[in-house]
């Protein structure tokens, strides 16, 4: 059993070792994204201008009279003081050949005292320079920018999904290794958790008497003055034994966000009451076949504003989003700034037909069944957001932390490989005769 799971762990973080050692270390700083992206973009950010501001349609009218091959899809409905207003645009379709337009840009800075066009960008890039290098490491930590095709956009997310769920078995299958054999070991030499043979083969009567515990705990700590590849084995074992709830959390809601209506909601809902959601259950149209709607922006704000007074909610309308691909407007309520630093747990949501107008159902954090819940809490928990600026420089930590235990299990497997080839060399030019110990 324990040589099957070892080969298994050895696979299995080779697999996944080099994508969660980038996803790690961009994790760590897309914790910052926003912060980060201001203070390196402020010419995008920072208004030059003060003053009253203009309506939001206003701007939004701008921006599409500037392009007539784009429309805005996502636009504010207040505006920071100081700040350039951040709208979301898409392509339209050509009349001509029927399909989308190529636009160069998705996201518009404008200000929104005089109007004027701040800048532009595509958001997710893949480019290194100052106004794209933040949404170029977001895109890049779930999806590694794996090109679209076949019309099918989310290759990337399913295979980092695909990469979460090697991950999240592999954290059972690498702590089952860090538990000590029931063969008596000797005191300095703990079981490496990667299958190794030890080269003390007398074992004394005082370590079998060792407790159980008395044998597991050398895999928790580091030991002190240590060879370089001891060091980097305890580095390995200790941090994964130590944070070990926190990486299954880490893979478990990176395969719940990449693998969402695909896996996590048909599971949940065979074991759970799980609301429908107007935007998960409805099937996406093609890329190129964005649904028109008949009900206008204006329209539905004031249709879901309406709606949300009746409801008793006290928070303003803070943004609008029109999904051509599923023909549903989203009116998202919210104070200012909860948008962003609540992790999405501070944003209610009421959804919109496009056509008639009719409420197709919304999200009201910490609201619904068990299962909705659960749902909810994905994002907060992942990104850390959960528990505000100190969850956040968790995250950041525990992305170092991931990227570690990539690395160090990469020099072990390297350093295992380069022992057994070693032995099988010694052994042909003994001629077969097996030679015992294990490298140090």
């Amino acid at each position: 059993m324990r040589a099957a799971f070892t080969v298994i762990h050895r696979w299995a973080g080779l697999f996944i070792a080099v994508f969660l050692f980038i996803a790690g270390l961009t994790g760590a700083v897309i914790s910052w994204d926003h912060e980060l992206d201001e203070w390196l973009n402020p010419h995008l950010f920072d208004a030059k201008t003060t003053g009253p501001t203009l309506p939001p349609m206003e701007l939004k009218r701008r921006v599409e009279e500037a392009d007539p091959k784009i429309r805005v899809s996502f636009f504010p409905l207040s505006f920071e003081e100081g700040h350039n207003a951040d709208l979301f645009v898409e392509p339209r379709v050509d009349p001509k050949t029927g399909e989308l337009y190529s636009v160069p840009y998705n996201q518009v800075f404008i200000d929104p005292v005089s109007g004027e066009v701040a800048g532009r960008r595509f958001w997710g890039a893949i480019s290194l320079n100052s106004e794209d290098i933040l949404p170029f490491l977001y895109k890049l930590h779930y999806s590694m920018h794996i090109p679209d095709f076949w019309g099918i956009d989310r290759w990337g997310m399913w295979f980092m999904g695909l990469v979460g769920i090697v991950w999240m078995f592999d954290c059972f299958v690498g702590f089952y290794l860090t538990l000590p054999r029931r063969t008596k070991r000797a005191a300095d030499e703990p079981d490496d958790g990667m299958g190794a043979a030890s080269a003390a083969s007398v074992a004394s009567s005082a370590i079998a008497r060792r407790t159980w515990w008395q044998r597991w705990k050398p895999a928790w700590t580091i030991k002190r003055g240590a060879s370089a590849y001891r060091l980097n084995l305890d580095l390995h074992r200790a941090f994964g034994l130590w944070l070990w709830v926190m990486l299954f959390i880490l893979a478990f809601t990176s395969i719940s966000m990449n693998l969402n209506n695909e896996v996590v909601r048909p599971i949940l809902s065979r074991l759970s009451t799980l609301t429908p959601d107007a935007f998960d259950d409805r099937t996406p149209a093609a890329l190129n076949k964005p649904i028109e709607p008949k009900l206008t922006f204006p329209q539905a704000i004031d249709i879901a504003s309406a709606e949300a007074r009746k409801r008793g909610w006290e928070e303003p309308a803070g943004t609008a989003f029109y999904g051509s691909l599923h023909g549903l407007y989203s009116i998202s309520f919210f104070h200012p700034g909860d948008d962003h630093g609540s992790g999405g747990m501070g944003v209610k949501m009421l959804f919109l037909d496009g056509n008639s107008g009719a409420l197709q159902g919304g999200r009201v954090p910490w609201e619904g069944t068990a299962a909705d819940i659960f749902m909810q809490l994905q994002f907060p928990l992942h990104s850390g957001r959960i528990a505000g600026l100190p969850g956040r420089v968790f995250l950041s930590f525990m992305g170092l932390v991931v990227a570690l235990l990539s690395a160090t299990g990469i020099v072990i497997w390297f350093k295992k490989r380069a022992g057994r080839m070693g032995r099988k060399a010694a052994e042909a030019g003994l001629g077969g005769a097996p030679v015992r110990g294990s490298m140090r």
